[in-house]
């Protein structure tokens, strides 16, 4: 390691939320944090059509004690997010987080670790490689937790001093709180696999407070470690697929201009409703509402028309009455 990539990787930065335009968005959460510590570069707004527009972000998430199934699903997700220039957010925990880095840094992409301990220690340790590749290839470790050895007045949440008169961080909570950053950070939360009483749960309920986007990755229904993951999805979470899903609901209208007009050209069902129907859906439309605003049909054609679709394998449903094609 070279010295001047050993003072970068050891220096660490302050600011208050509303100083970054990365970070800006933590402002408005719940809890809003009073100063974040990074090291590294946190992410700069992006050039599009004349203005500079936040970078759009997902966090990964999932079990520590991942599958090889969840592992493939979250490299490649988060290698395709990385080719579209999406920033990665995740916790560097043991599994589905650190697969989530990794393939981000794989396909050349800028990632963001969210610490729940003190800025000045990788936890786990093992994973300082990791977090060293992360600074390198241009991306953060943030925490709100200040070094261990900081006189600052201020307490985050789970931090508290200890008899001895040095800070501490009580970690069964502070992890759960360092989610509602992770969430706060993202435009699209996804779920790859979770334990029934996973703290990926927890940072989903926070993205859904905060009015984000929540995928989770259907599984095994005997498997442990995707309890929580269908648990998501009957609860309203969209089920996650494929990188297009995620890549649909952040670039819907560069989307809908690529794939529109092939789409619509190989879209024909057996009847000239179901054909509109279809057709619909491939110009973007999703929910059942709004398919039924654009095509004008009755709501008793629509849903008799969506049930034989999806009894023939043309349609999917995504949960709340929102539809998708197969």
């Amino acid at each position: 390691m070279s010295t001047l990539f050993s003072l970068i990787f050891t220096k660490i930065n302050q600011i208050s939320p509303q100083e970054h335009d990365f970070t800006e968005v933590l402002s408005t959460i719940a809890l809003t944090p009073k100063t974040l510590y990074f090291r590294g570069k946190l992410p700069e707004n992006v050039s599009k059509n004349g203005h500079k527009i936040r970078p759009k972000t997902v966090a990964i998430v999932g079990s520590r004690h991942n599958t090889r199934y969840g592992q493939e699903v979250a490299h490649n997700l988060a290698y395709k997010l990385a080719q579209k220039g999406v920033i990665v957010v995740s916790g560097l925990a043991y599994g589905i987080d650190s697969i989530g880095h990794q393939g981000c840094l794989d396909a050349g992409g800028i990632t963001v670790a969210v610490l729940g301990n003190p800025i000045d220690r990788i936890h786990p340790s093992s994973h300082t490689p990791l977090a060293k590749e992360i600074i390198k290839n241009g991306g953060a470790i943030i925490s709100e937790y200040p070094p261990s050895t900081s006189d600052s007045t201020y307490f985050a949440p789970g931090e508290y001093l200890s008899d001895t008169g040095r800070r501490q961080v009580k970690y069964k909570t502070s992890f759960l709180y360092r989610n509602r950053l992770i969430s706060g950070l993202s435009d699209i939360v996804v779920v790859i696999e979770a334990a029934e009483k996973s703290g990926s749960l927890n940072t989903a309920s926070h993205a859904l407070e905060q009015g984000k986007t929540v995928f989770a990755v259907p599984g095994n229904i005997t498997n442990p470690y995707s309890q929580g993951c269908n648990k998501l999805i009957k609860q309203g979470a969209l089920p996650y697929t494929s990188p297009d899903d995620v890549l649909r609901e952040l670039f819907p209208e560069d989307y809908t201009k690529k794939h529109q007009k092939l789409r619509e050209q190989q879209l024909f069902g057996d009847t000239d409703v179901e054909t509109i129907i279809l057709q619909a859906i491939a110009r973007g439309c999703r929910s059942g509402e709004e398919i039924m605003a654009k095509t004008h049909l009755p709501p008793e054609v629509f849903n008799q028309t969506v049930t034989l679709l999806e009894i023939k394998s043309r349609l999917r449903p995504l949960g709340m009455n929102n539809w998708g094609l197969i």
